[in-house]
C-alpha cells in the first residue's frame, strides 16, 4: 500500500498506480508535437483521467538522445500554462511535472503541482533537493548517470543492483537531512544502461530498493523493447504490456505509461492472478 500527502490531502493507494505521460514537446522520442495545442493536450488528459490515470505527468523538457535540451524559459512556457488549464479543468487530478530544474519545480508547485518527477535524482540542479526537502515535496528520483547532455552515451553493466542501490541510498540521505520526505523510487530503465542492466532491473526490484519506499517502472515504448523485438516506439503498445505485467509481478507500485487503458488492465489482471493463486495456497 501506497500513502501519499499532498495540500492537505491524504491519497492511499491499495493497488499499483498508473502515470499517465503528457509529453508537451515538439521532440519526445515517442509522441512529440501531439500534444502541444492546448485543446488536445486537454482532451489527451481527459481521456486519460477516464481511463484510470491516477497521476498525469506534464513533460516539458525531452531528453531524448542526440536531442537539443530545452531552455528553463522554453520548459516554463511548454508546462505552466497547461497546468493551469488541468487545475481548472480537472480540479481533482494529481498532477505530477517531469522536471530537473528546481525553478521550474517551484513555479508549478505554486500553480498547484502535487508532485516533482525528476530525471536526474536531484543532480542536474543543486537547488532540486534542498527545495523540495525543505517543503516536503512528494518526489520520484531516478537513477541517473552523467548530464542531461551525456547521459545517453553510458551503458552501465555489471553489478547494476548495487549501482543503483547505493545511488538511492546517496540521494535520499541527502533529501531526509531536510526531515522526513515522500519518496518514490525510480531505477531509471532506458537511461544510461545496457540491454541486460535494463532487463535486471525488472527482474528483482527488492534488490535495489532502498527503506522499503514504493518503485516506479516507465518502460513504456522504450528502447529495451524495441530493440529485442525489432519495432519502432509507436508500435511498441504490446511490448510495453508485457513488460509492465513482467515488473508489477516484480513488486512495481507505479507505471509510468502513455496507454492508459493498458495499464490499467495489467493492474487489475495482475491483482486478480494474485488474489486467486492465494486462495489456492494450502
Amino acid at each position: 500500500m501506497m500513502q501519499l500527502f499532498s495540500k492537505g490531502k491524504s491519497y492511499i493507494f491499495d493497488r499499483p498506480a498508473v502515470m499517465g505521460i503528457l509529453n508537451v514537446t515538439p521532440d519526445s522520442f515517442s509522441d512529440g508535437g501531439r500534444y502541444n495545442l492546448m485543446y488536445n493536450a486537454l482532451q489527451h488528459v481527459g481521456q486519460m483521467l477516464n481511463e484510470g490515470a491516477d497521476f498525469i505527468d506534464i513533460g516539458g523538457c525531452s531528453t531524448r538522445p542526440n536531442n537539443a535540451i530545452a531552455t528553463e524559459a522554453e520548459e516554463m512556457e511548454r508546462v505552466v500554462p497547461i497546468l493551469k488549464s488541468i487545475r481548472k479543468r480537472f480540479p481533482d487530478a494529481l498532477v505530477s511535472i517531469d522536471t530537473f530544474r528546481k525553478n521550474v519545480a517551484e513555479a508549478c508547485i505554486g500553480e498547484g503541482a502535487d508532485l516533482i518527477n525528476d530525471i536526474s535524482g536531484g543532480l542536474f540542479d543543486a537547488e532540486m533537493l534542498p527545495y523540495i526537502g525543505q517543503n516536503h515535496i512528494p518526489y520520484v528520483m531516478m537513477h541517473c548517470v552523467g548530464t542531461p547532455e551525456t547521459m545517453h552515451q553510458y551503458a552501465l553493466g555489471g553489478n547494476i543492483y548495487q549501482t543503483v542501490h547505493d545511488f538511492f541510498e546517496q540521494q535520499c540521505q541527502i533529501l531526509e537531512s531536510f526531515g522526513e520526505q515522500q519518496i518514490i523510487l525510480d531505477p531509471g530503465i532506458g537511461f544510461g544502461k545496457n540491454l541486460e542492466a535494463n532487463y535486471q532491473l525488472l527482474s528483482d526490484m527488492d534488490k535495489y530498493r532502498y527503506n522499503h519506499l514504493p518503485i516506479l517502472i516507465g518502460i513504456s515504448r522504450k528502447s529495451l523493447i524495441n530493440k529485442v523485438l525489432g519495432t519502432m516506439p509507436q508500435e511498441a503498445e504490446n511490448g510495453t504490456t508485457v513488460l509492465n505485467t513482467i515488473a508489477l509481478l516484480n513488486g512495481a507500485d507505479i507505471l509510468r505509461v502513455h496507454d492508459v487503458k493498458k495499464a490499467r488492465e495489467a493492474v487489475e489482471l495482475v491483482g486478480s492472478f494474485r488474489n486467486f493463486a492465494a486462495k489456492l495456497e494450502p
